[in-house]
Order: structure tokens, then sequence, then C-alpha cells
């Protein structure tokens, strides 16, 4: 008799989430290594763990996938389960940017790859919102995920010194952050997300903090605005990530879910931005921010991913997200 909640066949999409902020650690390690006497060798073994994970996620959920094609769209009406399938395209791009030093010819294969799985999650998550109820199509902070997410590949884009796929990215994804970020904060004074749902906000500082990555990434004599766009988008991040802090009890105060993986690749991205920024410019300040971010990422992503792959692995996360059945 098949379980109910078998590896392949109600495998929740929602684990990409979390495996997103994973590979955000690694990369993390890696701004840390190039700043300090940090071995790279750290982010390099974070990086294979991480992507043995994603591979047995991944070949799960593609098991699923093939039992019945019908549970892609049945995953991407449910919440957790559209961010999940979003992050799952994010994935690719975060292993892109973690090869490019160790096997760059993978690195901007993969990237292409992750624009296009990208491309066509995006696709589904805008068929899903336009052929469900109204009440589905209201902007959440997983947007970020779907539309903005793409900014991740830009990464790995000016690593390989292709600065103009990069700038098209960065611009589009611009774009669509500053319109989610400007609904999400009218929709948040009039009304606070249930408890339940609060951890997500933490999601919109991942935009800011990748921005700053992506921007710090091209040559500041050729393209001195995104010089400034970095430090710009390093006080909006800061700003965000304070505005979560103070608000940290109220995140907090449904208890342990799925949805704390929101809290997982926004907070390592922020690490990442911070230990980059401390890189070019030599400050102190940015070297202590980065320091103090990368500390508790490396505290708080595990703590999370235990748990939450444990879930998975008793089939809990499949329940607790409604994750389709093949």
């Amino acid at each position: 008799m098949r379980s109910k909640t078998g590896f392949g066949e109600q495998t929740p999409p929602a684990i990409f989430s979390l495996i997103l902020g994973m590979f955000g650690l690694s990369l993390a390690w890696r701004a840390a290594a190039h700043i300090s006497v940090v071995p790279a060798g750290i982010s390099e073994a974070l990086l294979g763990a991480v992507l043995i994970v994603f591979v047995i996620a991944a070949v799960a959920y593609g098991r699923k996938f093939g039992r019945r094609f019908g549970v892609l769209v049945e995953d991407a009406r449910i919440l957790p389960g559209r961010g999940g399938l979003a992050a799952f395209g994010v994935c690719f791009a975060s292993l892109a940017a973690g090869l490019v030093p160790i096997a760059p010819e993978w690195a901007e294969r993969i990237l292409y790859l992750a624009l296009a799985v990208q491309g066509g999650m995006a696709l589904l998550v805008i068929y899903v919102l336009l052929s469900g109820p109204k009440e589905q199509r209201q902007v959440t902070p997983l947007w970020h995920l779907s539309f903005v997410g793409f900014i991740v590949a830009a990464v790995s884009a000016v690593a390989l010194g292709k600065y103009g796929l990069a700038e098209a990215i960065f611009g589009a994804t611009l774009a669509a952050a500053l319109v989610i970020w400007a609904v999400s904060a009218v929709q948040l004074l009039r009304h606070v997300p249930s408890a339940p749902l609060r951890p997500m906000l933490a999601i919109h500082l991942a935009p800011a903090s990748l921005f700053v990555i992506v921007a710090l990434g091209f040559p500041a004599a050729d393209y001195p605005l995104m010089a400034l766009l970095a430090r710009v988008f390093a006080v909006l991040a800061c700003l965000i990530l304070l505005g979560l802090l103070v608000s940290l009890k109220s995140l907090l105060e449904a208890g342990f879910s799925p949805m704390w993986a929101s809290f997982t690749f926004p907070l390592t991205a922020f690490a990442t931005a911070m230990l980059s920024l401390a890189g070019q410019t030599g400050g102190v300040v940015e070297r202590l921010i980065g320091g103090v971010a990368l500390v508790a990422a490396s505290s708080l992503v595990p703590y999370i991913a235990v748990k939450v792959i444990r879930m998975w692995m008793t089939g809990q996360l499949a329940l607790k997200t409604n994750a389709a059945k093949a």
C-alpha cells in the first residue's frame, strides 16, 4: 500500500523555499571568505551539501509530476506551493551563482536554464492568478519570488561578465519590486496579515539585498549609477531589516511553521549584500553588520532546515502546506 504522504507521491514544493535559503547561506559564507580569513572551503562544502538536498527534492517532485501533470497547477493554486515552485526556479539561479568561481562553464549553462525555469514558473503563476478566484490575486510578498526572483540570475551574469544581460534583468526586476513594495505597503497600512502568514513579510528584504549584490558586480568606472544604487539599496535593506526586527514578536506570534523558510533566504541575501559592500568599500560598519547577519543566518537556517526537512521526511510538510497528491 502506498503511503498517503509518499516521498514521490505528495512531495511538497514548499521544500524549495527552504533549499533556496540553504543555497543563500553558502553564498553568504563565500562573501565572508572574500573579506576575511574564513576559508572558501566552507562555502564550497555547504554548496555541495545543499546541491544533494536540491537534487533529491527535484527528483522527488519530478516523480510526482510524472505520475500526474495536473499537480503542478494544483500546487500553484495554494500559497505555500506557489512560493515553493517560484523558489524552485530561483534555486537554479543560486546554484549558478555558487558555481561561477568553481566551474564557470557549467554556471553559464545553469544560468540560462534558471531563466527558462523561472520564466515558466512565472507564467504558471500568472495563469493561476488569472484563472482562479479574484481574492487570490491580492499582492503578497511571494510575488517577489515569482516576478523579482530573476534578479538572482543577474548575480551570476555579472560575475560571468554578461553585463548587458544583468542590466536588463536588473531594470525589469527593479520595476517589479517597486510595484510590489508600494502595493504591499498600502495593504499593510490597511490590514495586518494573519499571524500564520506574517513570516512572509520578511521576503521584502530579499530584493533590496539582491539589488545591492548585483549592482556591486558591475565595474564602478563604467557603471557609476550602479555604484550609487548599491548604496541606496543597502540603506533600504537595513531599514527593512530594522522594521522586521521591531516587529519580530508579531512575526513569530503563530509559532514555528513551514512559513519560517521565508526568513532564510532574505537573511542570507542581506548578509551577502553587507559583506560584499564591505569588500568594496572597506567599511567597518558594513563588515560588522554583515558579520552579525552571517552569524544569525548560520544559526537560524540550520535550525529551520532540520525542522522542515524532518517534516518533509515524515510527510507532515505535505499535509501542513496542503501539497497536491499525484
